[in-house]
């Protein structure tokens, strides 16, 4: 498997398939969360995040087999985001490598801690959102606080289908 930042000018065929992977992605393990077909990202978001250098693909056989944005939040933190692994590669071990590649790019960068934040609906539990919640745990992360997602994305909530809070998860990067 090889994981590499998506280098610009921006590969619109590239920035296509990932926009179209994270949306597959996030309409499976979102669904009943948002009323009618919400989209997760368009091409648009993903190329403005590869030309700042925050989009990591993952390649098997030269196919796409995933992506993450990574980011820096502030001096200490980094931030992963919009992890997908390819359908048909689940279970090999794409998520876990993305999620490795943003822990040591974030710490060779100086970040000393891992954030990442976790959509779950208010009133019931979404088995996708439950599996996600455990792989986190799994991999070290540790929910810190629980926050609204309408006071903080408010242009969010009219989509909501169900009331939703966000988990902010975070891990310290040794």
């Amino acid at each position: 498997m090889e994981i590499e930042f998506l280098a610009s000018p921006v590969d619109r065929a590239v920035v296509d398939r990932v926009t179209a992977l994270v949306n597959q992605v996030y309409a499976e393990s979102e669904k009943g969360l948002w009323l009618g077909s919400t989209d997760r990202t368009s091409a648009d978001e993903v190329a403005g995040f590869v030309r700042a250098g925050e989009v990591a693909v993952a390649f098997v056989d030269g196919d796409l087999a995933g992506s993450v944005r990574v980011q820096r939040l502030d001096e200490a933190t980094g931030e992963f985001g919009m992890l997908a692994a390819e359908p048909a590669r689940r279970g090999l071990g794409v998520g876990r490598e993305l999620v490795a590649f943003a822990e040591r790019v974030s710490r060779d960068a100086g970040c000393r801690e891992m954030q990442l934040e976790l959509l779950v609906p208010r009133e019931w539990t979404h088995p996708a959102k439950q599996f996600l919640a455990e792989w986190y745990d799994r991999l070290g992360y540790r929910v810190t606080h629980r926050a609204d997602l309408a006071v903080d994305y408010p242009h969010l909530a009219p989509s909501l289908a169900t009331p939703c809070d966000f988990l902010i998860y975070r891990k310290a990067l040794a």
